[in-house]
């Protein structure tokens, strides 16, 4: 609990009150995140986040300046912005990979880390054309060895994807898709109870009303859902104990398991609290946590960004439980869908979420005639790759 008291003290937060003037001139920039000023840039880069044509809350800077921190002390990520009027009108992390789909080939590429998982860039609306013209110019001058661009996990009904495929076509530069996959949505439209009648049998219904009454057995079961920063610390504190017991701990793959994930953790969830843009919501029974969720809130989108359950308690699908009373996000006129954040054909989450949001990767060819060519031919066997695998 200490270590958690701890990084949350350390944990940045944006000034709300007298923000200085963006330290940045009208046109395109691309700075080592290390270099820029925080203090002077980070309320402009709040503003365009709030206001994105496709909400991103992993690249907010409430996520992700902390993900920078503790992956890329470095500071080999550079953040390309484009500043228009004085205003911050587009931001995304760029940065040089040498791994393309597990080959040795160099790239640039959108930053990510294994748990971010949207690649979209925050642009202002209107503004879709104009990023991805001056970025891609950019690449072009700045290509150096790198044979091709790669765009990972972009929203496939985006106004910002489909500008930059506009753009492709219009100049004639090879775009290729080189990866799909269809992610479960949960969507408005209908209320909560509706929505669970539609996605679910009736026999399924009462086998998890069978189960919510079978764990009532084990203790008094309540939900407990919070958008504000009250008890935040031990709530950190009792997902990463309860994911780290399960098998997640057993193989590794545990945010506590790493002192650099349960850090972001801890700090994003509560820079996004902070700024009213979280949702926690636990099922308790016998005031023992038995399933969390954590949801960055992105208006008109959010995120379920991570969840856990106690396994101990398997016997009475307390994930499902918990997902079922997630459906009360439908209520909020805020919010018109929520990503699961999970991956293909998950086995719980799409018996419930029955939407669905395609995702892709975009591989761009880049620089001048002979590289696109070399660039356009190796996006070209990727795509035929995904087109086989389909």
């Amino acid at each position: 609990m200490a270590q958690i008291e701890e990084l949350l003290a350390r944990n940045w937060a944006a000034p709300r009150t007298g923000a200085a003037p963006l330290p940045l001139s009208d046109g395109f920039h691309a700075l080592p995140w290390t270099e820029i000023d925080r203090a002077a840039l980070i309320p402009a880069w709040d503003a365009l986040a709030r206001t994105a044509a496709e909400p991103n809350p992993f690249y907010e800077p409430g996520f992700l300046i902390p993900s920078l921190e503790q992956f890329d002390p470095a500071g080999k990520v550079h953040l390309a912005m484009l500043v228009d009027g004085g205003r911050l009108t587009g931001l995304m992390p760029s940065w040089r990979d040498r791994d393309y789909h597990g080959h040795p080939l160099p790239n640039i590429a959108a930053w990510q880390h294994p748990n971010a998982f949207c690649g979209v860039p925050l642009v202002a609306p209107g503004h879709e054309g104009r990023f991805w013209r001056a970025y891609l110019e950019c690449v072009d001058s700045k290509a150096g060895k790198s044979l091709l661009l790669h765009l990972p996990q972009m929203p496939g009904d985006s106004s910002v994807t489909a500008a930059l495929l506009q753009l492709c076509e219009d100049s004639g530069r090879s775009c290729r898709t080189v990866h799909r996959e269809q992610r479960a949505l949960l969507r408005s439209g209908l209320a909560p109870e509706e929505h669970l009648t539609s996605a679910m049998s009736t026999k399924k219904r009462k086998e998890l009303r069978r189960q919510s009454n079978r764990l009532a057995d084990e203790g008094e079961v309540r939900f407990e859902r919070r958008r504000d920063e009250s008890g935040l610390t031990e709530w950190s504190a009792d997902f990463l104990a309860l994911e780290q017991r399960g098998w997640k701990g057993a193989n590794g793959s545990a945010l506590a398991c790493d002192p650099r994930t349960e850090t972001l953790f801890v700090t994003t969830l509560a820079n996004a609290a902070a700024a009213g843009r979280l949702e926690r919501l636990t099922l308790w029974c016998a005031d023992r946590p038995v399933a969390m969720l954590a949801t960055f809130l992105a208006a008109p989108g959010a995120f379920a960004f991570k969840t856990t359950f106690d396994e101990d308690f398997a016997r009475f699908s307390p994930g499902m439980l918990l997902q079922v009373e997630n459906l009360a996000l439908l209520d909020d006129p805020r919010i018109a869908w929520c990503d699961s954040c999970a991956a293909a054909d998950h086995p719980m989450i799409e018996r419930i979420w029955r939407d669905r949001r395609e995702m892709v990767g975009l591989s761009i060819a880049i620089g001048g005639k002979l590289r696109r060519r070399l660039g356009a031919s190796l996006a070209a066997i990727e795509a035929h790759r995904v087109e086989k695998r389909a």
